[in-house]
């Protein structure tokens, strides 16, 4: 029987133990790897009061009855001490760390004047200083294992990103804001750590969740046997296949992906420039050149890029 893609290798999945980070860490197990299912929060009791495992043990139970390796860990990755110890515990378990899934995050939706300062706070917290935690760790493993083997090891960070941060959701700063901090992490993180093998890519996925059900509240699922373009096991595939040896040469990368559907977004170019013809340019010089640029361009154009929210598969 041939090997499968990810077999002999360790993950750790965030946030997996619903939604998005379920349907990754059930596909990178399917595919063979041994995966930590990592999601904050105690067991505690169902709703007849009967003992509940907690999710993270609920979907380490399922990689394992499939026939798989999974151990569930329920630490909160925003958390600098508590991310150490999720890592450490795949290298225990394992013996080393070979992907890492950043996937968990929280929503406080609000226009940016009405919100309130922990509203903003814990989403930056989970969403990009949990990402920031997991990669520290992980990546100073993969550091010192390239540096004892005196060659480049084998490591990947997929990021989890979002369309918001590229179409500059309204009613949603803070956690644009921390989509947007993601790429610029994965991007600093894909160069930082080329050198030792080990590559990083962030993933923006439309899909509906427990966290995302009032986002897409008016889109209905389909009756029958259609598949939900919405379903998380749309997303899960792609995750799979930039965790594998396979994705080798693609580094510090964006992709969009939903519903049967993957786009690759280009990085910025520039658009225009404009120099002094002094050494410095005054209000005056920038009001002739800037205004009538501006003047001509689309009304209400800005950098987002709201036509990301157009893309569908056909």
């Amino acid at each position: 029987m041939p090997l499968l893609p990810l077999q002999g290798l360790s993950a750790i999945v965030t946030g997996a133990g619903r939604g998005l980070g379920r349907a990754e860490a059930l596909e990178l197990a399917r595919l063979g790897a041994a995966v930590v299912v990592n999601d904050y929060g105690q067991p505690g009791r169902d709703g007849s009061g009967e003992a509940s495992a907690g999710p993270a043990e609920e979907v380490a139970a399922e990689i394992r009855a499939a026939g798989g390796t999974a151990l569930a860990h329920t630490g909160d990755v925003s958390d600098f001490e508590q991310a150490r110890t999720l890592v450490e515990s795949a290298v225990a378990a394992f013996g080393r760390l070979d992907i890492l899934v950043n996937n968990a995050g929280i929503l406080r939706d609000r226009m940016v004047f009405s919100m309130a300062e922990e509203e903003w706070d814990s989403v930056l917290r989970v969403h990009l200083k949990g990402h920031f935690n997991t990669t520290r760790f992980a990546a100073a493993h993969w550091r010192e294992r390239s540096k004892r083997a005196g060659q480049p090891v084998f490591g990947r960070i997929v990021n989890t990103s979002s369309e918001a941060f590229l179409a500059g959701s309204a009613g949603q700063p803070n956690y644009a804001a921390a989509k947007g901090g993601i790429v610029g992490l994965t991007t600093s993180t894909a160069l930082a750590l080329g050198k030792y093998g080990v590559t990083a890519n962030a993933i923006c996925p439309r899909a509906r969740t427990r966290m995302t059900e009032d986002v897409f509240a008016g889109v209905e699922q389909p009756s029958g046997t259609a598949v939900d373009p919405l379903a998380p096991e749309h997303v899960a595939p792609l995750v799979g296949y930039l965790a594998s040896p396979a994705a080798a040469h693609v580094n510090g990368q964006l992709l969009v992906v939903h519903g049967g559907m993957v786009a690759v977004v280009e990085r910025p170019r520039i658009a225009a420039k404009f120099d002094s013809k002094q050494d410095t340019f005054t209000y005056d010089e920038l009001e002739s050149v800037l205004g009538p640029y501006y003047a001509d361009r689309p009304a209400g154009e800005t950098f987002a890029a709201a036509e990301v929210l157009g893309l569908k598969r056909g």
